[in-house]
């Protein structure tokens, strides 16, 4: 099997140098805003709170609003996880009989903006995307022209919609034990009695094979060449198909109506055909995996297919006095470090700066 700390995910601008930089020196370098699917009406049970925390955690933002606000953690919705060294804007649904205690609510780090009545609890998943505003200090000489080239050229090819590497855990613990479940090997007990950690641990199993199947296609150029039996999504629907017709579906892609798509192994995973499978099903076998291993958490991994390119959207940089402002927005679930990393090329400073989907 191979060692998932001796993997590396390629870049697609190899071609460009890096700018270098560090991230996340302050934590106002980093701010991230969330673009809901749909805003709240104004009527309904639930309150949404448009709540913004500085240095908190999602999973002790929870804690702290289940305390003051005196409610079941398990009442509280949100639609995404956002990292803690960071400014984070983003929606949170509570119950509505918990109104009266939002005007004395106080807690450094964590300020309640708006609050607004819907009808139901927001769930996970319900987001379209994230407006990013990163700054990237100590920079390297030129970097300003360097990022520049890079930005064209991403925004001509996208860039690898890479799974982030802190997916993987510390020391890729939270992957190595996924590997272990899926094939029935002994793993830590609290990865049994925690459903949590088991879904995480899965989920960093099934990202390590999506991005170990997509660093080869970066690594063979492959990646915007459509290829017989490829499953494609349609950008505007979301729908997917497998490619019969190369040609056609290369002119479709090009025009940036579809996207090709990679392997969320799991039973209800639409499988590619042809050669394509061959790839999938050769990298499931240098981990040593089988489809029939991900069967046995139906409900945990379903499976799925997941664009390899992304292109951000309303992307600008800007050269400040101490450093270089990334402007974007990216879609639900696709991580900004991974755009970052192509600008950087400076993997220490991404890994420790974890990630933001």
């Amino acid at each position: 099997m191979p060692d998932p700390e001796q993997s590396f995910l390629p870049y697609l601008t190899e071609d460009l140098p890096g700018i270098g930089g560090v991230l996340k020196t302050t934590i106002e370098d980093f701010v991230v805003e969330e673009i809901p699917v749909y805003a709240p009406t104004g009527e309904g049970d639930h309150l949404f709170l448009w709540v913004e925390k500085r240095d908190v955690s999602a999973q002790f933002l929870v804690k702290i609003l289940s305390q003051l606000l005196r409610l079941n953690p398990r009442d509280i919705g949100v639609a995404g996880l956002k990292d803690r060294r960071a400014v984070t804007r983003q929606f949170v649904s509570v119950p509505a009989d918990c109104e009266p205690l939002l005007a004395d609510f106080s807690f450094d780090g964590i300020k309640i903006l708006e609050s607004t009545r819907h009808e139901r609890k927001l769930k996970t998943g319900h987001l379209r995307g994230n407006r990013f505003s990163i700054l990237i200090r100590d920079t390297a000489e030129n970097a300003f022209q360097k990022a520049s080239a890079i930005q064209e050229k991403i925004a001509q090819f996208g860039f690898p919609n890479y799974y982030g590497t802190q997916r993987m855990g510390r020391d890729n613990e939270t992957l190595v034990m996924g590997l272990k479940l899926l094939k029935d090997e002994r793993v830590s007990s609290k990865y049994f009695r925690n459903k949590s950690l088991k879904r995480l641990a899965l989920s960093a199993a099934q990202s390590s094979l999506f991005n170990r199947v997509l660093s080869e296609r970066v690594s063979d150029q492959s990646l915007h060449t459509v290829q017989l039996g490829d499953v494609m999504q349609v950008c505007e629907t979301g729908g997917i198909f497998v490619v019969e017709d190369v040609a056609r579906e290369q002119e479709r892609f090009d025009h940036r109506e579809t996207v090709i798509t990679g392997p969320i192994f799991g039973p209800k995973m639409k499988p590619p055909t042809d050669t394509v499978l061959e790839q999938e099903q050769r990298v499931l076998s240098e981990f040593e995996l089988e489809m029939s291993h991900f069967s046995r958490f139906k409900k945990l991994t379903p499976g799925a297919r997941r664009p390899f390119l992304i292109w951000p959207d309303q992307f600008r940089i800007e050269q400040t006095e101490t450093g270089i402002l990334f402007e974007f927005t990216l879609p639900s679930g696709v991580y900004a470090t991974m755009l970052l990393r192509e600008f950087m090329k400076n993997e220490s400073a991404v890994q420790t700066a974890g990630n933001v989907e």
